[in-house]
């Protein structure tokens, strides 16, 4: 059930966490169904209409599609943000007084009392985490026949104009997250029954896809066990607090990934005892349970992109956490060597970007402040450099191109000090 063999297992099959330097990393190809990557990701929010030109500016996402009262949906507003293969959506409920179920609404098992809990309790976060599979029904049954809570049994949505369509189904991940599995022929920007959008004034500055979604809980092997029971997830990485902790707080944490280690979610438990409450446990209690804490998006010029999320963040965009110290970057070249020209060096300090390294190649990331009112939902902006590997064309053996391995880098636990000291630092002057 986990990825490091016997290193994270006790004998009577259950799970345990050994710490980074005794974890090996092992794929056992245990997906209970085909799951292949990243569908999208749906904020629910009490705004679409502001929240949606906020992420569209300040991430250089173009609208390209939506649903709202302009096509007919009383019941809510729903607009479509995709760069590459990045896709986000945000979903707001009209008033209660007023929603209505009408042909112009796309999902007909939209719960707008829900929603309204939904918000009231978590604020701006993320509800749906999609993963595009090669049958939602079936996902849905072996997950929920395997331990999964269902939320959502599969529905079938047509687009009447191509005469495709789609299966979704839901499932609880962890707290109200759920995994919202998709399948079908429909090859439009987002799904059936949206109205495409193809006027937006906004481009892309270079976001590629989301490279890893990390979700917080109580606790950590019981959170483990869940989802690897019901989908079949293998353990690709972790960190115990003695890995990562700074003086003041620390967490636990799992990766999970799929067969293909195309979705990577670490999830993550505070640790106690510290001088200080975790930044965890903070986010557990202002979220009011566990959730998606952060997104990591994938960049292949992370300079640039930073570049142009820096000049749009006291105009709308986003702000970022507070940069690391001098000696933090005077000792950067100890840590990470020649990977980096001199170039980069000058550019890494300048821009306020940590830079990591592992066995195989090197991670440049910077971390957003939290999206929204609460301490909660951020973004982490990341570009892996170096694992490049062929790819061959299974029935000939073929070299047809090359791909970076999953996961290259690592994941920052050399700077997860340094993370953590920034991120407490900034909870100071909230007072949480």
């Amino acid at each position: 059930m986990g990825a490091g063999g016997a290193s994270t297992t006790v004998a009577n099959g259950g799970i345990k966490l050994v710490g980074h330097k005794n974890f090996v990393r092992y794929n056992p190809q245990s997906d209970r169904f085909a799951i292949k990557r990243f569908h999208s990701f749906e904020f629910w929010c009490a705004d679409a209409t502001n929240t949606y030109k906020r992420f569209s500016y300040g991430l250089g996402m173009p609208l390209v599609a939506k649903s709202d009262q302009s096509t007919n949906n009383q019941l809510f507003a729903s607009y479509v943000l995709r760069s590459n293969d990045l896709v986000f959506t945000f979903t707001a409920p009209y008033s209660r007084k007023c929603a209505s179920v009408s042909e112009g609404v796309p999902l007909r098992h939209y719960n707008i009392d829900h929603a309204y809990e939904f918000i009231n309790s978590h604020g701006l976060a993320v509800r749906a985490v999609g993963l595009l599979v090669d049958d939602a029904k079936t996902a849905y049954e072996v997950s929920v026949a395997h331990g999964a809570k269902g939320v959502l049994p599969p529905v079938e949505l047509r687009d009447e104009a191509s005469g495709t369509s789609q299966v979704i189904s839901e499932v609880i991940v962890y707290g109200d997250v759920v995994f919202r599995y998709v399948s079908g022929s429909f090859e439009g920007p987002f799904m059936a029954g949206y109205t495409p959008v193809t006027d937006s004034p906004v481009a892309s500055i270079g976001l590629q896809r989301v490279d890893h979604a990390v979700g917080n809980t109580h606790d950590l092997i019981k959170a483990v066990e869940y989802i690897t029971g019901f989908c079949g997830f293998h353990e690709f990485s972790e960190f115990v607090a003695e890995d990562v902790g700074t003086v003041d707080s620390g967490l636990n944490s799992m990766v999970l990934a799929n067969n293909e280690e195309t979705i990577l979610m670490p999830v993550n438990e505070p640790t106690f005892g510290t001088p200080r409450k975790s930044q965890i446990q903070t986010y557990l209690e202002q979220n009011e349970g566990p959730g998606l804490q952060h997104l990591a998006l994938l960049s292949n010029d992370i300079f640039t992109t930073l570049r142009e999320m820096r000049a749009r963040s006291e105009l709308g965009g986003f702000e970022f956490m507070p940069r690391a110290n001098a000696k933090y970057y005077k000792d950067m070249y100890a840590r990470i060597g020649d990977s980096l020209t001199p170039q980069q060096y000058r550019e890494v300090e300048e821009l306020g970007i940590l830079v990591d390294k592992d066995d195989q190649g090197v991670l440049l990331q910077i971390f957003t402040k939290p999206l929204g009112d609460r301490p909660t939902v951020f973004i982490e902006i990341i570009q892996r450099v170096g694992c490049m590997r062929e790819v061959k064309e299974p029935a000939t053996g073929a070299v047809v191109g090359t791909e970076q391995a999953a996961g290259c880098g690592g994941f920052g636990k050399g700077n997860f000090g340094a993370l953590f000291k920034s991120i407490e630092d900034y909870e100071r002057t909230l007072n949480v």
